[in-house]
């Protein structure tokens, strides 16, 4: 199983929780048997966390050309038709992914094309259930486009989660193909997913879990001839 290298940083800060535990129990009046288990115990339970949390395996997406896939594992909370203001500017489909903290965090494209990162915003810790989240948590916006149709892609983050990455340039747009990764969203988050109405017959449903670069969400129809 391949393992995120961001991980270093967290492990690192697990091996520093030994001491501080071990000192705790001290303080509070343990033996040295107590100390030894904390200074030990604690380290472990953590890294062993953080390995599985980066973990990165591997996907292969579906085949068909018109099928767009999950950009994030976890469970569809939400499929809404929308007006999207901001950046389709047209009314939608979004698909709302919530990712518990034992998710895999990686993030893959739902389609392929010209992917453009569309910038970071600031804005509130929600917990990501709630629906208010998706317009007023700190997020990542990202646009992938092809010939056929584009999806809009926000990666929004918590009240635990506290970063999101995009993994390609920011500043110029970059040729990706369905299933590639994208970047991560750090300890527990939501993805929402807009896609043109009328370009897309919904395949997800609502409580259905699913795996990035790899679960039908969607059926690619197509824009219309003018």
């Amino acid at each position: 199983m391949k393992i995120r290298p961001e991980v270093l940083p967290c492990v690192l800060a697990a091996v520093l929780t030994g001491p501080v535990a071990a000192g705790a129990v001290y303080l509070s009046g343990g033996g040295a048997a107590a100390m030894e288990a904390a200074g030990l115990a604690i380290p472990v339970i953590l890294t062993g966390y953080f390995l599985y949390f980066f973990r990165d395996p591997e996907r292969t997406p579906p085949s068909d050309p018109d099928i767009a896939v999950a950009g994030a594992d976890g469970i569809v909370m939400r499929i809404k038709e929308m007006r999207e203001e901001r950046f389709l500017k047209t009314d939608t489909v979004r698909i709302s992914i919530f990712l518990s903290l034992f998710d895999v965090h990686v993030n893959r494209a739902p389609i392929g094309g010209e992917s453009r990162f569309l910038g970071y915003f600031r804005g509130r810790h929600l917990f990501t259930f709630q629906e208010k989240s998706s317009d007023v948590n700190q997020h990542n916006a990202i646009l992938i486009e092809n010939e056929r149709t584009k999806c809009l892609v926000l990666q929004i983050v918590g009240p635990v989660a506290r970063r999101v990455v995009y993994w390609h340039d920011p500043d110029r747009p970059v040729s990706i193909v369905k299933g590639d990764r994208i970047g991560m969203m750090k300890f527990g988050s939501r993805m929402d997913i807009y896609f043109p109405k009328g370009e897309v017959e919904v395949l997800a449903r609502e409580g259905q879990r699913v795996r990035a670069g790899e679960t039908p969400i969607a059926k690619i129809i197509g824009r219309k001839a003018l």
